[in-house]
């Protein structure tokens, strides 16, 4: 059994035979995440790796649990989030969020952990279109243990 207190990055994604689902771009993700989370740290930066404006977040998804991250959308037809260090648990409730309160579609979310990155295994997992964060722990927990049994 994986322990509840693994730390991962995840990074979601749209779907990758339709990059430009989301139609996202920085400044709408700014704004959803300044209209749902008013406390936001939020700064716009240049990514080092492929200097392309990031915006730099830090969220608070429920009392005590801090989730930060980064997101790339510089064209409709490239965008992903990226949380940094977080555990299953507040990877979900954030996923949650950006399934339920900025993707277009809820079936348009694509996954992967660097755990299982490091691990040799670069095939995305289908976040699920339906349920609440618990359903979502529970796929991204498998996801984890997935890396841990091959």
């Amino acid at each position: 059994m994986i322990e509840h207190n693994l730390r991962s990055n995840f990074v979601f994604a749209p779907p990758t035979d339709d990059p430009s689902a989301w139609q996202a771009s920085t400044e709408t993700f700014r704004e959803a995440l300044t209209r749902d989370f008013p406390e936001a740290f939020l700064e716009m930066s240049t990514s080092a790796l492929r200097d392309v404006p990031v915006l730099d977040f830090e969220i608070e998804v429920e009392p005590e649990v801090f989730v930060a991250g980064t997101a790339a959308m510089p064209a409709p037809d490239y965008a992903h989030v990226s949380t940094i260090d977080v555990t299953a648990h507040a990877a979900a409730l954030f996923a949650r969020w950006l399934r339920d309160s900025y993707v277009p579609s809820p079936a348009g979310v694509r996954f992967l952990s660097s755990f299982v990155m490091e691990n040799g295994d670069e095939t995305p997992w289908s976040l699920p279109a339906a349920g609440d964060s618990m359903e979502i722990e529970t796929v991204l927990r498998s996801h984890l243990i997935a890396a841990r049994t091959e």
